[in-house]
């Protein structure tokens, strides 16, 4: 049982239901927390716009040393919340520690840049006059999270957000709020001061809804689907509040004939399989060459079919189990659209069977070669552990398919021409591409997708300009 973080301490949600929380390997409940109403989101949003401030106008260099030592509390607290996160998200426990280590290297980072925010001037204006230009922080951000990285995602939002000078009022998902609620008293046991950082819980619905259209938040933070994310950014119009979104993608690998086809292959598999194909930016359509399809396939079902499924907490686990039966149901009619389509099932394709696996919501690592560029496969977010592969004629039409898709958040290209190269990441509609390299998001370079894969930037001293509006001052002798 868990209350809400709100000024620095732990409140009660006072006349709100309560959600259980379950272990999607096993279905025991983990805990549960407030769906906290309206009164308790004002009560959030108002601890933040107080504690707004006095922090806007703590020196920069202060917040990012304060941000700095609550990061290095959470890495000393790893051990304690690693299991924390596995319990209610699934993921195996070498993932849930990867996970938060990444959390933890983004808060650094943007501790790092720290003593790097500045403005700009402008002199000479005209006879006497000078400008400058000032970036001011917002105010407060609402930082929506979703199930599938707690951690990674809330660490992208509260990065940027405190170190420019706003507070923060996060939701993670109902699904999974435990680990979020424990850093948020980790990081104000490390000098945080109270109301710069707290947690909401609840249903999307109620609490979400009554934070995106709260009067006094100034931006929304959200990572989620793309038809919540447009739900979002249309109550946010209404009183012409930020936003970042950071939403679906169906992201594309090329392999040409002349890649290190090993490591291509190895880069889809991991890039489909990790978190149990549950990514923004997996891989979910792979486009060979005919020259070495036959290969690429029989090594990606090879590969598929050696994964070790079990829960997250038990040793050798290589992928736990889908978030939610809703998530595994969904999944199972993108397959049966896919086969009905014409495609092949070359890996996995079922429910696994097992004593450790029939309790929980899993599903084999699944490869299916040759679904219809119109099936669902193809057309649709996939999330889950299901790979379809297509065979091309050459990169023009690998780029054309890669391209024909609502989406646009990462796309990865394995070639051993620079040219080819070069024409890809050119070419390719995505926010994000990878060359002969594995999909791994840096905190330096900045993220975010085109088309309906999202608006805004996550990442990189960009992410900074989403969280600061500028103003210009004239100054005359």
């Amino acid at each position: 049982m868990a209350e809400l973080f709100i000024d620095g301490r732990e409140v009660k949600s006072e006349g709100d239901e309560r959600l259980e929380v379950r272990d999607p390997a096993r279905q025991q409940v983990v805990g549960d927390v407030p769906n906290a109403g309206p009164e308790a989101v004002d009560r959030a949003v108002q601890a933040a716009l107080r504690a707004f401030a006095s922090w806007r106008r703590v020196p920069a260099a202060q917040r990012g040393a304060l941000l700095l030592a609550g990061a290095h509390r959470v890495a000393a607290a790893v051990d304690e919340l690693a299991p924390m996160l596995t319990a209610e998200q699934g993921k195996p426990l070498r993932e849930a520690h990867l996970e938060l280590h990444r959390f933890v290297e983004t808060l650094e980072h943007y501790a790092g840049l720290a003593r790097n925010l500045r403005g700009q001037s402008v002199p000479d204006l005209d006879d006497g006059a000078r400008g400058f230009v000032l970036k001011r922080p917002l105010g407060v951000v609402a930082a929506i999270v979703p199930w599938n990285f707690p951690t990674t995602l809330l660490g992208n939002k509260l990065g940027p957000a405190l170190i420019t000078g706003n507070t923060v009022v996060a939701k993670p998902d109902e699904t999974t709020p435990f680990v979020t609620l424990r850093i948020a008293e980790l990081m104000h046991d490390a000098g945080l001061p109270a109301g710069v950082f707290n947690v909401v819980t609840g249903l999307g619905e109620v609490t979400g809804e009554a934070l995106i259209r709260h009067p006094d938040v100034r931006k929304v933070a959200f990572t989620g689907s793309t038809p919540v994310g447009k739900h979002v950014m249309s109550a946010a119009a209404d009183r012409l509040a930020r936003v970042t979104l950071e939403l679906g993608g169906s992201d594309p690998l090329i392999i040409c004939a002349d890649a290190d086809v090993d490591a291509a292959i190895s880069a889809a598999s991991m890039g489909r399989f990790f978190n149990c194909g549950q990514a923004c930016l997996a891989i979910k359509r792979v486009y060979v060459e005919d020259a070495v399809a036959d290969r690429v396939v029989e090594q990606l079902a090879a590969k598929a079919g050696r994964l070790q499924l079990g829960p997250g907490d038990v040793k050798g686990t290589q992928i736990g189990p889908m978030h939610s039966e809703e998530g595994r149901d969904l999944l199972a009619a993108q397959l049966a659209d896919g086969v009905a389509s014409g495609g092949e099932v070359v890996a996995g394709g079922d429910l696994p069977d097992g004593e450790d696996l029939t309790k929980g919501w899993f599903h084999a690592p699944t490869v299916v070669a040759e679904p219809s560029h119109d099936s669902r496969l193809a057309r649709e977010e996939t999330f889950g552990p299901v790979l379809p592969v297509w065979r091309v004629s050459d990169l023009d039409e690998a780029v054309e398919r890669a391209n024909d898709s609502p989406f646009g958040l990462g796309s990865s290209v394995w070639t051993s021409d620079l040219r080819k190269a070069t024409y890809a990441m050119e070419a390719l509609d995505a926010g994000y591409t990878w060359v002969n390299s594995r999909t791994k998001v840096y905190d330096e370079l900045p993220f975010g997708g085109l088309k309906e894969s999202g608006y805004g930037k996550e990442h990189g001293i960009e992410a900074l300009d989403f969280y600061q509006e500028a103003k210009s001052v004239v100054v005359r002798d």
